[in-house]
């Protein structure tokens, strides 16, 4: 869809069309992760905790093919902008190709640090058996997963949303209904989850594959693409978009050896209460992956209002649903823990996290917006500042001081209190990042604009001063 396409449809209407197939999908995804959590938490405390301390690990994977996938996305969307097709097909080939790579030996590298890394976290001896046996196909999940990604990547930059949605949905519907087999049916127990995983993956990969190389939106084998010009484009946003997607991780395992100080059962409901949270911002994470493609090609044509406009639309909408969000978990704070977990005290700390917390989701969704939409401006720098803030200056600190005056009702007090700062953060640092954007071109002393290129060979327009 072109930018005129998407103006004369309306820009809420254009991101709500977007954006729901991603709902559906990134929804199916939260939902079979918590049902892994559920189906975990049956097997006991100590299963649930060595899956904690995976979840911090999986966030750095995460983190790297989502640098990867918010370059491939910006990259081409801008491409498809400037009307240049056959570098957009071979732009998506590269990805495929060095994205394979890549992952794989990141995957190797964490299989070779295992020990040491879930022992910096705080995992003691007992739980090593477990975490030895879930990791291997783990890992080939995750890979598994990464390609997935890229190929969602190369999708949403062509603007098609429906796909990537449906495979999710697929792969979800798959992944739940093996859980049980392979869990208990089988008794592989936790290993039992991944591989179930490793299924549901392998099919989607297979399917996503096969309908990009039917829609001509792949070329493995380029023709007038420098590979070292287009590695340094990607480069140039993956690179800062990468470091801010691996703070997360870093930050969630600093905070779970915090959390790990108050006890198993405490890794085990913050495990539970993570997976919570990202259900929580399924609609967050929707947008993230639909605004992007949009925002690109806005870029592209110069055209600063109707960003501006696209970026309120969403914002408001993130603000609004959220708030609901908070006082839905509110409700089922009264029932839900017992439901999820049979161990009183885990039951109890989910309850006094889902009193607290998602007061704060609508902050955080607003910090993961600015930092998807900055890097869509070609601005990954200052995404990445967003990133340090919100982690580091804000989240982790409030953390900290609230576990020290109020153990872990005082850490989920914090979070609440670490996300709003971040959101107030984000907002004002993409505000300013939109109005340098939009200043004028430096002039020579003669008066003449100075000009700026954004690729190999297409200039870059001059956006209207303030």
């Amino acid at each position: 869809m072109t930018t005129e396409e998407m103006l004369r449809a309306g820009l809420g209407r254009t991101l709500f069309r977007m954006t729901w197939p991603m709902l559906f999908g990134v929804l199916a995804l939260m939902s079979y992760q918590l049902v892994d959590s559920v189906f975990i938490s049956y097997l006991g405390v100590e299963p649930l905790a060595a899956l904690g301390f995976t979840l911090p690990v999986q966030q750095v994977i995460i983190g790297v093919q989502v640098g990867l996938g918010i370059a491939t996305t910006a990259v081409i969307s801008r491409s498809l902008g400037a009307a240049h097709q056959e570098r957009a097909r071979q732009l998506g080939g590269l990805v495929i190709m060095g994205g394979a790579g890549l992952m794989a030996l990141l995957a190797l590298l964490l299989w070779g640090v295992r020990y040491p890394l879930v022992g910096l976290m705080g995992a003691g001896p007992e739980l090593l058996p477990l975490i030895d046996a879930y990791w291997g196909p783990w890992l080939l999940a995750t890979w598994l997963g990464a390609q997935l990604y890229f190929g969602y990547s190369v999708c949403r930059a062509h603007g098609d949303t429906r796909l990537p949605g449906l495979l999710m949905v697929i792969s979800s519907l798959i992944n739940v209904a093996l859980d049980p087999l392979f869990i208990f049916v089988f008794g592989w127990g936790l290993p039992g989850a991944a591989w179930a995983t490793v299924v549901a993956f392998g099919v989607s990969l297979g399917i996503v594959h096969w309908a990009l190389r039917r829609q001509d939106r792949l070329r493995f084998r380029p023709r007038g693409l420098s590979p070292l010009r287009a590695l340094r484009d990607l480069g140039g946003i993956t690179g800062p978009a990468t470091a801010s997607q691996l703070l997360p991780p870093v930050s969630a395992m600093a905070a779970t050896a915090l959390v790990a100080g108050f006890g198993s059962a405490a890794v085990g409901a913050w495990a539970i209460a993570t997976r919570l949270e990202f259900f929580s911002i399924v609609a967050v994470l929707a947008l993230t992956m639909a605004l992007p493609p949009m925002v690109g090609r806005f870029r592209g044509a110069g055209d600063p209002d109707s960003i501006r406009r696209l970026v309120h639309i969403a914002v408001t909408f993130v603000l609004v649903w959220q708030l609901g969000v908070a006082v839905v978990w509110l409700v089922l704070s009264f029932f839900l823990p017992e439901l999820i977990s049979r161990e009183p005290e885990v039951a109890g700390l989910l309850t006094d996290y889902l009193r607290l917390a998602p007061w704060s989701y609508a902050a955080l969704g607003v910090c993961m917006l600015m930092v998807s939409v900055c890097n869509a401006l070609g601005m990954p720098l200052r995404a990445l500042v967003i990133a340090l803030l919100r982690l580091f200056v804000c989240y982790l600190p409030a953390l900290w001081v609230g576990a020290r005056l109020g153990g872990m009702t005082g850490l989920f007090l914090g979070v609440l209190v670490g996300n709003l700062l971040a959101g107030l953060a984000a907002w004002s640092l993409y505000r300013q990042g939109l109005a340098w954007l939009q200043a004028p071109p430096p002039e020579t002393g003669r008066g003449e604009s100075v000009p700026v290129t954004t690729g190999p060979s297409q200039p870059r327009r001059y956006w209207p001063g303030r």
